[in-house]
């Protein structure tokens, strides 16, 4: 699979980037600095490094993980490029109030299938090897969501499982928000693992 990760010289976008470089997948690292992105890319072995406009042209998948307040934004200003390109949203809008989730908002602004997930994961476990956690995907598009399945099952020494519809990504985005108060809470670091499936 060819995946470009936009905002990938962030702590997320470069963790998720190690394990999918391990996994044998071609990795274009994005970001606003092409030269960033380039010294980013050769940190972590991914084949190349480039303006998050020229990192999407031409790949299978976009996981668009940029901060959640530079995501809707990103997603106008990569509209065009992105085409119908199937897109990840990993984000998570913690302080939001709006009923939608961030990743429906996005979909909204794209002319391609965009599906959520990973939203459990923390970037700093992600860096250091395949957490033993589950990992989640929703989304409306089954092929899209098949290959954010694809992807979710090579980054996780757990399962990727199919959480639903894109309307579940809300439920999904706000177990970032549970995990990180859980962590705070007890100075750990959870994860999530799905109990009584086949």
């Amino acid at each position: 699979m060819k995946v470009a990760i936009v905002g990938g010289t962030g702590a997320f976008g470069l963790a998720l980037a190690r394990r999918l470089v391990e996994a044998g997948d071609e990795v274009v690292i994005g970001s606003r600095d092409a030269e960033r992105a380039r010294e980013k890319a050769s940190e972590v072995g991914a084949g190349a490094g480039a303006t998050n406009e020229q990192a999407v042209g031409g790949v299978d998948l976009v996981v668009l993980a940029t901060n959640a307040a530079g995501t809707l934004s990103t997603a106008v200003d990569l509209a065009q490029a992105i085409g119908s390109t199937p897109v990840l949203s990993v984000a998570s809008d913690l302080r939001s109030s709006d009923s939608l989730s961030l990743a429906q908002r996005t979909q909204d602004l794209l002319g391609g299938p965009v599906v959520a997930g990973l939203h459990s994961l923390a970037a700093g476990k992600l860096a250091h090897g395949r957490p033993d956690e589950d990992a989640f995907v929703c989304g409306d598009d089954g092929d899209a969501k098949a290959l954010a399945l694809e992807l979710a099952a090579k980054v996780v020494a757990g399962r990727a499982l199919d959480a639903g519809p894109l309307a579940g990504a809300r439920a999904l985005e706000g177990m970032t928000a549970v995990i990180v108060n859980l962590n705070k809470r007890y100075k750990g670091h959870a994860g999530i693992r799905v109990t009584g499936l086949p």
